[in-house]
């Protein structure tokens, strides 16, 4: 009998093979980074269609900050939960295309970052160096995604 071969055939000739099927691990961490992007995906909704009821809610210098924000950075807020969920999804999938959505997703953390820390007051605005605890975990992770799709793309597990 002929050994058996790992490798399994998608699509036609010419495309690529999946030569390892991904451990219980990929997907529980594809899942938690799809279910991680949608919670963003839930906030930057909250947060574009805060009503009056909610903003009242805020501080006066939080609700002047958000009204004053720019809509390139509220662009860039959209594009990076957009393609988290995205790239998320692409993973699940097992789907190379995963790793420039999870860059994308990444250059629009920066650029919302740059505005909100470097460009505006947020430190002092949404309380000091604890403002920078959340998107620090969110850049984080959004690193972290890139490496991981970079690496299981590597093993195969994507084509």
């Amino acid at each position: 009998a002929a050994p058996a071969d790992k490798s399994t055939r998608k699509g036609s000739a010419m495309s690529e093979f999946i030569t390892e099927k991904p451990p219980t691990s990929f997907w529980v961490f594809s899942g938690a980074a799809l279910a991680w992007n949608l919670i963003g995906l839930f906030i930057y909704y909250n947060q574009v269609t805060m009503g009056p009821e909610a903003m009242a809610k805020l501080t006066a210098d939080q609700q002047a900050f958000l009204a004053s924000t720019p809509s390139w950075a509220t662009s860039a807020h959209a594009i990076a939960v957009t393609f988290g969920v995205l790239g998320s999804l692409l993973l699940l999938f097992r789907k190379s295309w995963a790793v420039p959505a999870f860059v994308i997703s990444l250059l629009g953390i920066l650029v919302q970052d740059v505005h909100a820390f470097i460009i505006s007051d947020a430190l002092e605005v949404f309380g000091g160096v604890n403002a920078l605890i959340i998107p620090g975990i969110v850049l984080v992770i959004g690193v972290a995604l890139i490496g991981y799709s970079l690496s299981v793309k590597k093993k195969g597990w994507l084509i």
